[in-house]
């Protein structure tokens, strides 16, 4: 009894004790004057990098590090020989429709400016149709304006050809009955066609308008002689193309708050947008409604010509073949073996990502720092730049009306012979996000509808954060593509990013991966992609070298460039400074140089620029001493079947975030 009284003593004194501390916990909840604060992307970035050692200290500096093979190359896209002005007595005016999103405007306004320097004519600024299409965007711009400075486009180009904001008014009334005759040039079209068909009724109408819908009007690749407008290009497309003062502020701030955190950051472009997808059948890459869509939009492109093979096509054998974007998952284990660490800021460039959120979480598990304008801008920054617009109409969303009593009886009578089964459940309510955007019609009808209010709004505000995320992406640290070099002939967002940056400092680190090596480096390892061997990732880390330097060039000169000279303006809008190596002078099968081509600077350049001597294919090695700058990245494990060998895995395999399973 004695033993038995002791127990109901000791569990007694347990309850009084966890009670007690009960109370305590309330209190300090009850009274507690700390505030829950909600979570930022920023405040987020701040306590990471405060942790670390020294704000100023750059883990793996080498991974930020100039490519110095190419810092030789210097932009120089002035006239280098007899060069005059334009003509006052011009051949008549050349007015342009252009549609398309941003990298088809800004591509389009570069070959408009070349061929109206070609026929001698006067360019009146050009309508862009993605904002003036969109209804009730801001009264204070005007198409061309909505998005680029006009005052800069004329002033830059005076020495090259006229520009007038309008037509004269004694032409305008015969533009709006349609009088003058017009044309549908494509991106393909060559200055022969234009000196033989166009100047000649320009020069009889003096008038004449250009529909484009192609991403251009010229032909990338001109001939020899005609170098003098390949450097007009670019003056257009590096000069003269500035944006809005509006935009120019706000791309810079949000640079600026990229750097606040001393630290190098990186941009990345997905390219995931759907019209690139369907054309290249990239439909099985995605999951439910998205292949529809993908799906769908294909079959409008056939039905149109623009695709001219079958709907369903094998989309794996499409991305083995390099005609697929890379997922950002892939991109983001790439990442990770080149030796990024996880608290890597990269900045997600594109106003559309195909797949939404759900494709960007494996690699915002492996960086958590992944931001884009949204986590660097406040909502007020983003509507002012947007300027004042007028209201949208109202919401017509109207959920379905409720049935009556006296419905639910009669429906009930009609239910069939007796005995009936139990009554349906009561409907769910439906929601708003399931009748707007593809929501409300994948699932409803066959034929898409046509854009509406908001969706004419959204094309044009897509103009705008598409320019944030171009100068965000010129001024990163790095770059790396998801998507360019389609082989559609259509420019992209990523490959005028890389020629801009080729143009103005060759020698940043911009990344030229080819889809299809990677296809097959991701097959060698698919079953263990968390987990890489060694090989493969030094494999991994040697083929995104070389595309960082002459080796990239030469691809993405041979790829790139037959479609748009302006991603990749080289040799014609570089020169070479004094350097103690001398590039390997490559030509294509037509004569025409595709890398090392370049003249040498003006001797005003050279002052005070000369590339010291270095180590010949230094970037391109992959030393065992280079790998120690990996050394908090990597970490090397015995193999149990050969003790001889090793295994390099990355850090992440030991994180629980980096599980795919998780």
């Amino acid at each position: 009894m004695a033993f038995k009284s002791k127990i109901k003593w000791v569990a007694l004194f347990v309850l009084v004790l966890s009670f007690a501390s009960l109370l305590r916990h309330l209190s300090i909840a009850k009274y507690s004057t700390v505030d829950l604060v909600q979570y930022s992307a920023l405040t987020a970035f701040h306590n990471d990098f405060d942790t670390l050692s020294g704000r100023q200290s750059i883990p793996n500096k080498k991974l930020w590090e100039p490519v110095k093979p190419l810092q030789s190359l210097q932009p120089y896209a002035n006239p280098r020989s007899n060069y005059p002005v334009p003509n006052e007595q011009s051949n008549g005016f050349i007015y342009a429709k252009i549609f398309g999103g941003f990298s088809k405007i800004r591509t389009t306004i570069c070959d408009l400016v070349t061929i109206s320097r070609l026929l001698n004519a006067t360019l009146v600024i050009p309508d862009i149709q993605e904002s003036t299409r969109s209804k009730g965007i801001s009264h204070r711009f005007k198409s061309f304006t909505y998005l680029y400075d006009e005052e800069q486009f004329i002033a830059s180009l005076k020495n090259d050809i006229i520009i007038v904001k309008s037509l004269p008014d004694n032409l305008k009334a015969a533009r709006k009955r349609n009088e003058y005759p017009s044309f549908r040039p494509k991106n393909s079209a060559s200055p022969k066609f234009y000196m033989k068909e166009v100047l000649p009724k320009l020069k009889k109408a003096k008038v004449i308008g250009l529909v484009i819908a192609d991403g251009g009007c010229l032909q990338s690749i001109l001939p020899p002689g005609m170098a003098e407008l390949q450097r007009l290009r670019c003056r257009v497309a590096f000069h003269a193309l500035q944006f809005r003062p509006e935009i120019q502020i706000l791309g810079h701030r949000m640079v600026e708050r990229l750097r606040a955190w001393g630290q190098p950051f990186l941009a990345f472009h997905p390219g995931l947008l759907r019209e690139t997808l369907a054309y290249h059948g990239c439909a099985e890459l995605f999951q439910d409604v998205h292949t529809e869509l993908i799906q769908y939009r294909r079959a409008q492109m056939i039905k149109r010509g623009i695709v001219h093979e079958e709907l369903s096509i094998d989309s794996h054998l499409c991305r083995e073949n390099g005609s697929c974007p890379l997922m950002p998952e892939e991109v983001g284990i790439l990442l990770r073996a080149m030796g990024y660490p996880p608290k890597t800021i990269v900045y997600l460039a594109g106003s559309e990502t195909f797949g939404g959120q759900r494709v960007l979480v494996p690699l915002r598990a492996m960086f958590p720092n992944l931001v884009d304008r949204t986590s660097l801008c406040s909502n007020k920054e983003l509507l002012d730049i947007l300027g004042p617009e007028t209201p949208l109409p109202l919401n017509p969303f109207q959920p379905p009306p409720a049935k009556s009593e006296a419905q639910l009886k009669e429906e009930w009578k009609k239910a069939g012979p007796r005995p009936r089964p139990l009554p349906p459940p009561p409907g769910r309510p439906i929601y708003q996000h399931e009748k707007e955007g593809w929501y409300g019609w994948i699932t409803e009808t066959a034929t898409e509808p046509d854009l509406s209010a908001v969706d004419l709004r959204m094309q044009a505000h897509r103009l705008i954060w598409d320019a944030l995320d171009y100068i965000v992406s010129m001024e990163a640290d790095t770059f790396f593509p998801g998507f360019n070099n389609d082989g559609s002939g259509w420019p992209d967002f990523s490959s005028l990013v890389m020629g801009h940056r080729l143009y103005e400092t060759a020698s940043s680190r911009t990344y030229r991966p080819d889809r299809k090596v990677v296809a097959e480096l991701f097959n060698m390892t698919r079953d263990n992609v968390y987990h890489p061997k060694h090989n493969w990732t030094l494999s991994v880390q040697e083929h995104l070298k070389k595309s960082l330097g002459e080796e990239g060039l030469i691809r993405q000169s041979l790829l790139s460039k037959p479609g748009v000279f302006i991603s990749h303006p080289l040799p014609e809008c570089s020169c070479r400074i004094s350097s103690a190596e001398v590039p390997v002078h490559v030509k294509g099968n037509d004569g025409q140089s595709v890398h090392g081509g370049e003249e040498e600077c003006p001797k005003w350049m050279q002052h005070g620029q000369e590339v010291p001597l270095e180590s010949a294919g230094e970037e391109d090695k992959v030393e065992d001493n280079e790998l120690s700058e990996y050394g908090s990245t990597l970490v090397e494990q015995p193999e149990s079947n050969d003790s001889d060998r090793t295994n390099t895995s990355l850090v992440f395999d030991q994180d629980d975030e980096m599980d795919p399973n998780d």
